[in-house]
């Protein structure tokens, strides 16, 4: 259950900061009433990209912040898996067992499998 609290945290916090950050009040900052402490017309002379721009760099930050939490979350799952390898053999160890429990399976079918097992 931490796991998963943890991820949402992250996705919360990390939606929150992008909404921030592509917030119109950040463009409104640059757009003054010509008192001279505004920045110009920008880079190129004002022949740039226009809303295209915008448009492309808000795709970009969006990309790259999926793909952190994709990242992230694929990291946590790995991580938290347990070792298939080992598990196989006890598993395989405790049926044998069992079967030899209910009577399925006579002693030497068992010590037999038991070698094969291990």
């Amino acid at each position: 259950m931490k796991i998963n609290t943890f991820v949402t945290t992250a996705e919360i916090t990390i939606l929150a900061v992008s909404l921030a950050m592509f917030s119109p009040a950040a463009a409104l900052a640059q757009w003054g009433d010509n008192r001279g402490w505004q920045m110009g017309p920008g880079m190129m002379g004002g022949w740039g990209m226009g809303w295209f721009g915008g448009i492309f760099m808000m795709l970009f930050w969006v990309l790259v912040l999926v793909g952190l939490i994709l990242l992230i979350k694929w990291l946590i799952q790995t991580t938290s898996r347990p070792k298939s390898d080992a598990g196989h053999s006890n598993r395989a160890l405790d049926i044998l067992k069992e079967r030899y429990a209910r009577g399925e399976i006579d002693t030497a079918e068992f010590e037999e499998k038991k070698k094969v097992i291990a």
